[in-house]
């Protein structure tokens, strides 16, 4: 996958998205903020959330209560939600730090818009993992697409994923619990392999609604390729989304040690050219474990492996030596050369 000019794949370092969403409660100059915070903890992406209320909802929704806030869904998205021409402004600003500028569509009407001011890719979120038509309108644009999979099976997911392999777009599908914030108890950390397994033509990733960046960082370890979590310039901000927020400084440590991870997790298993020089004091030679007159027929009770590795036997090669005549007397604790061997 190709989101603008950043490649997204296994051989690269983890995409870590910051999202924004709407942790900035509808205020444009708070917005540019917390890009600009962003930006200097070093992230690449930014994820905005639009909302164009009447196309996306319908009256039933003032009457809905989301756990995690204490107005109704409409009420939440109405105060949060930038105006078109605000969202063009952030956009805009986003990108003239050098970041990329994607957002989640809610609607047909959202879709649309993000098209046509020309965003790199798009973010499907869980809630609308299996809305199949929105989905199908979102990948008939043939771009790259980033699907959250909170709150659905396996198997629930095979029709939706079905849409985005007849499309032909590159995507990628998100292990995600959608609990604001979500405990460990109910987070699956196995959900990441179980993507990967039965969508072997997704690129898999984990956006995060717990506290801390464990999470997410495992799920890097277990290849996550791209981790997306929500972000604040300050905790101390109120909004629904703000519990399970990181600030700049969490998130810079999530992008340095996830990429120190992606690192690490492509070396192979072997003994490495800095490890020689410990490795010549830290492995055991074999030395005789009493004084041992010339003549004598080695038995195990005769040998055995100690510190330093600088002897010409070493330990591993110990059964190599029971059997053996000795040729020269050797003290107790002398190193064993091979040489002194008939």
């Amino acid at each position: 996958m190709k989101i603008g000019n950043r490649e997204v794949s296994a051989e690269h370092p983890p995409l870590v998205i910051a999202e924004i969403g709407i942790n900035h409660g509808g205020d444009l100059d708070v917005a540019k903020h917390m890009v600009r915070c962003a930006h200097g903890a070093g992230c690449e992406i930014v994820k905005h959330q639009t909302h164009f209320i009447e196309d996306e909802m319908t009256e039933e929704a003032k009457s809905i209560f989301p756990p995690n806030a204490d107005v109704s869904i409409w009420d939440v998205m109405e105060r949060c939600a930038l105006s078109a021409d605000d969202e063009r402004s952030l956009k805009a600003y986003t990108e003239s730090l050098g970041m990329i500028y994607i957002s989640t569509p809610f609607s047909r009407k959202a879709a649309d818009f993000l098209n046509d001011i020309d965003v790199p890719a798009f973010k499907i979120g869980s809630g609308e993992a299996d809305n199949l038509p929105l989905i199908r309108h979102i990948a008939a644009f043939g771009k790259p697409i980033i699907m959250s999979t909170g709150m659905q099976t396996i198997e629930s997911l095979r029709p939706s994923v079905a849409i985005l392999e007849a499309s032909g777009v590159d995507y990628a599908l998100l292990e995600c619990t959608n609990l604001y914030p979500s405990p460990p108890e109910i987070v699956s950390l196995r959900g990441v392999k179980d993507l990967a397994e039965a969508f072997p033509g997704a690129l898999v990733g984990f956006s995060d609604h717990s506290i801390g960046p464990q999470m997410a960082l495992a799920a890097v370890a277990l290849g996550a390729v791209v981790v997306e979590r929500h972000f604040t310039d300050s905790r101390y901000r109120v909004g629904p989304d703000i519990s399970c927020s990181m600030d700049p400084a969490e998130l810079k440590f999530l992008i340095d040690r996830s990429r120190e991870i992606h690192v690490a997790l492509h070396n192979p298993k072997r003994r490495t050219a800095p490890e020689e020089d410990v490795y010549r004091f830290a492995r055991a030679s074999i030395v005789a474990d009493r004084d041992i007159p010339a003549g004598t027929v080695i038995t195990e009770a005769d040998i055995w492996a100690r510190r330093p590795g600088s002897g010409a036997i070493a330990g591993y090669e110990f059964d190599a030596v029971v059997g053996k005549q000795l040729l020269v007397a050797k003290r107790r604790n002398q190193q064993l050369d091979w040489s002194d061997f008939a």
